[in-house]
């Protein structure tokens, strides 16, 4: 006859039901699949805008006549590799003309202030980046159409810009390379089971960038920057539509 002994461990009630941080402050919801493994998304985001002035007034800048525009244009596709998180990529691309045909600038009075006159500038860039996303999205309790999200990106680019002013005409040529890491919180708001409205807003980011320019086909110069931006960036603000499939 023998007599067999076992021994059981038992863990602390503390270590047994820790909770997860995360859920704690409701940053995430495993009973809540906003957008489901396996699920392709795309999207697209652009904006436009003109203007036009004749005779027009700024501040100390008189009788300008001047007219440009902006465009730019921003296609996402990306994977939800889990439940509410997806990884991809994105495509920028933006395009901007300035011509001022003419332009007073008058500091102090007629007398003893400096008054200049620009007859002629002109200004053409276009840039372009292409980087890799990675997008958390964050339900509004167990709603099944809106969430937060967080979008990181890390991506590289380039551009290209010429500038003219004066007469005779004197021109500048550039070519600028940029790599970035930046942080995008947004809202995303589902119109149908599969089209969503979506804006974003930079508010944190990493840029380096590098600008090579050449002056009138003679003289060649050099500029190197580097930023750590932790603030709101209202111009980064982007409205889009995208499609879950």
């Amino acid at each position: 006859m023998s007599a067999h002994t076992s021994l059981k461990t038992q863990e602390s009630p503390e270590t047994e039901h820790r909770p997860d941080p995360r859920l704690s402050r409701g940053l995430s919801s495993l009973s809540n699949r906003f957008v489901p493994k396996g699920q392709w998304i795309g999207g697209i985001s652009a904006s436009y805008s003109t203007h036009t002035n004749t005779d027009y007034t700024f501040l100390v800048i008189n009788d300008i006549n001047s007219d440009g525009y902006t465009f730019k244009i921003s296609p996402l596709i990306a994977y939800a590799i889990r439940d509410n998180m997806a990884i991809g990529g994105r495509f920028n691309y933006s395009r901007s003309m300035l011509r001022v045909k003419g332009a007073d600038i008058n500091l102090g009075d007629q007398e003893t202030g400096i008054n200049l006159n620009l007859e002629y500038y002109y200004a053409l860039q276009h840039n372009y980046s292409f980087g890799l996303i990675w997008r958390q999205y964050i339900p509004l309790g167990q709603s099944k159409r809106f969430a937060l999200f967080n979008e990181m990106q890390l991506a590289l680019g380039g551009g290209q810009a010429e500038f003219a002013m004066d007469y005779p005409i004197r021109g500048t040529f550039q070519k600028s390379f940029t790599f970035s890491l930046g942080i995008s919180p947004g809202l995303v708001a589902f119109a149908t089971n599969n089209l969503a409205f979506e804006v974003n807003v930079g508010v944190m980011g990493i840029t380096y960038n590098r600008t090579r320019q050449v002056h009138n086909q003679v003289t060649v110069g050099e500029r190197s920057t580097s930023m750590m931006n932790f603030k709101i960036n209202i111009f980064s603000i982007g409205l889009g539509v995208s499609f879950y499939l």
